[in-house]
């Protein structure tokens, strides 16, 4: 059976994984048959935002992998212990937290980072030829997680698109309903809430991308 690691940021979209994208994700795996395995970096959150009010709480701190372990129903991981020999793919859903906690895109912009134990697995998921799903603003990460001269989308936001091109990646706009693959680098991408409206848009998506990450693998 295929297993395939999910990469997780938080819980909640404005400082963690986008909580939809997520179950979409993890439900579209099982309807595909195969297995997936969450983890998240054991790290202190960017900030904690209120999603009630959307405003930082001030004075108040998380962790990524106690907050995404929320959205794991506990079944997660530490991303230092990801073996990527024991996975035949990697899926990494959105949500701010992929530019907050993951990296420091949301700060920083074409000149971030990104978690080196992320890099470190990314990179030999990648490098061993195994396709690797990004949704949403995860895609913003592409030159500086898998490397330069990769075909992506975040949608159509012309100012993530420009931050992407200027770190090498290739920007490509994309609607919600469809999905961006490049062929020779085994990365699949999607807009997501980058542009949907509801979570039936966002599904339409999600779903292309994951069944052709399966599909890759």
């Amino acid at each position: 059976m295929k297993k395939i690691a999910v990469i997780l940021s938080g819980s909640g979209v404005f400082d963690g994984s986008e909580i939809y994208e997520s179950v979409l994700t993890f439900l579209r795996l099982e309807h595909n048959g195969v297995q997936y395995q969450c983890f998240a970096p054991d790290v202190e959150q960017m900030h904690v935002i209120n999603h009630l009010t959307g405003e930082v709480a001030e004075g108040e701190s998380r962790n990524v992998l106690v907050e995404a372990a929320r959205l794991a129903r506990g079944e997660i991981k530490n991303l230092a212990e990801a073996n990527p020999d024991e996975f035949d793919a990697l899926i990494i859903p959105g949500g701010f937290g992929a530019a907050k906690n993951l990296s420091d895109f949301a700060v920083k912009g074409a000149d971030c980072t990104v978690n080196p134990q992320l890099v470190t697995f990314a990179r030999a998921i990648h490098d061993a030829g195994k396709p690797v799903g990004l949704i949403c603003i995860a895609p913003a990460m592409t030159p500086k997680l898998l490397g330069t001269g990769i075909r992506c989308t975040i949608g159509s936001d012309e100012g993530v698109a420009d931050a992407i091109n200027s770190m090498g990646g290739q920007h490509e706009n994309c609607p919600v309903d469809q999905i961006v693959i490049d062929t020779d680098n085994r990365v699949v991408t999607t807009p997501a809430y980058m542009l949907a409206g509801s979570i039936t848009e966002a599904a339409s998506g999600i779903n292309r991308l994951v069944d052709e990450v399966v599909k890759m693998a």
